[in-house]
């Protein structure tokens, strides 16, 4: 396993990104903290190529659980999920980052 701080990385990242598709894992870090792992994709791994292709551009990011929220189920006034909640959810879920 590879430890990089931020610079370097920046300046070499397609260096870095070969040695992941090699299999290789590397620590990224902060003035020495290591701070994220770039790992390679199993075969394995649950992810759709375009799906994939949306995470690694950073339009996408995946679903921490599976499934909709039990609030989801509940019944608003007419039957399903009101507009309101609805939009407050999203809200909620662009505030995160």
């Amino acid at each position: 396993m590879q430890t990089v701080n931020i610079a370097e990385l920046k300046n070499r990242l397609s260096h870095y990104l070969d040695d992941v598709r090699r299999g290789e894992e590397v620590v990224i870090k902060d003035r020495n903290t290591p701070i994220a792992k770039i790992v390679p994709l199993a075969a394995t791994d649950d992810y759709e190529t375009e799906e994939a292709e949306l995470v690694a551009a950073g339009i996408l990011r995946l679903p921490e659980k599976k499934g909709l929220p039990a609030w989801f189920w509940e019944d608003a006034p007419g039957g399903g999920v009101s507009v309101e909640r609805i939009v407050e959810v999203i809200r909620s879920e662009r505030d995160e980052d």
